[in-house]
């Protein structure tokens, strides 16, 4: 009988950096908390948000160390350790698990991709080699790879710590397929902060979200209204965060929510390259959107010329 890691909203948190472009470990702490304090059910470190394929592998490992030791069991830390190699993924689960995180996101092979029985021989050597539960993570736009629900299944039987998957392919029809052929055991999350309250309706638990870095405590509300049988409130604030979610979205991840975490004067910092800062009329929709879902914008910052304060 699998177990889910958690019910709700967990963030994919960014990774704050210095303006070096070193890793801001203090600043990290400081999301961790803001993220407790208001209602997060989970974090998730060195995913596609908290740009892990930029990190080198020690400060990768430092970012998952230093999360679990800030959390400290009040909530789970899910250490994003997914790799195109088979052996390097198994390199991180397996550092991830002695550092002490409670579960992991494995992202399917990028680039090199993987016919469906290779993602079933990638994913269940890389559960095997360690004893805390897996999350696949399929994310198709960015990897050019889909899991197919028959292979998620396969992959659950022969390994039974890959308890969940964070489906982020946008297609509703395939996750109704997948739920449809699952047992009720295995959790399904939303990728996708714009299908939140679609995939809950369909047996989902949560979401793995980009949003909760700028709004934890709504993001938490969307789901526990929904599990709580306020559907009605579920969609309202699902419906409510649409164009905030859109413009978070409107240049590549974390881009933009990196932007917004700046003007919060939260200080997420800049990004790494290839990713670059955000593109100044792009940055006036994002903070227009802020400020229309109630976000305090107080920072003062200029990106691409273009002064953000200015209303």
């Amino acid at each position: 009988m699998r177990t889910p890691i958690f019910k709700g909203a967990a963030v994919a948190l960014v990774t704050p950096m210095n303006a070096d472009g070193s890793v801001n470990f203090a600043k990290l702490d400081e999301l961790i908390e803001f993220q407790i304090q208001n209602g997060t059910d989970s974090i998730v470190a060195c995913g596609t948000t908290g740009e892990a394929s930029t990190l080198s592998h020690e400060e990768h490992l430092n970012v998952i160390r230093r999360t679990v030791e800030k959390v400290n069991g009040r909530v789970p830390v899910i250490a994003g350790t997914g790799s195109n190699s088979t052996e390097t993924a198994i390199y991180l689960s397996k550092e991830a698990e002695k550092a002490g995180a409670d579960a992991l996101l494995l992202v399917t092979p990028y680039y090199n991709k993987a016919t469906q029985k290779g993602l079933v021989e990638h994913f269940v050597k890389t559960a095997e080699a360690v004893k805390i539960p897996a999350i696949l993570y399929n994310v198709p736009g960015r990897t050019g790879c889909n899991i197919l629900p028959a292979t998620v299944k396969e992959i659950a039987r022969r390994a039974e710590n890959v308890v969940a998957i964070k489906e982020a392919s946008g297609n509703i029809s395939q996750v109704a397929e997948l739920a449809s052929i699952m047992d009720d055991d295995f959790a399904i999350y939303s990728g996708n902060d714009d299908q939140i309250v679609p995939i809950l309706s369909l047996g989902g638990l949560g979401v793995i979200s980009v949003l909760s870095n700028v709004a934890p405590k709504e993001t938490h509300d969307i789901v526990a209204s929904y599990l709580d049988g306020d559907v009605k409130r579920s969609r309202d604030l699902q419906l409510k965060a649409l164009d905030l979610i859109k413009n978070l979205f409107i240049e590549v991840n974390p881009i933009p929510v990196k932007t917004a975490l700046n003007l919060m004067g939260m200080n997420a910092g800049p990004l790494r390259l290839p990713l670059t800062e955000m593109d100044g009329a792009n940055a006036e929709k994002l903070k227009k959107s802020m400020v229309d879902y109630g976000l305090s914008v107080k920072y003062n910052q200029v990106i691409a010329g273009n002064d953000l304060t200015r209303d």
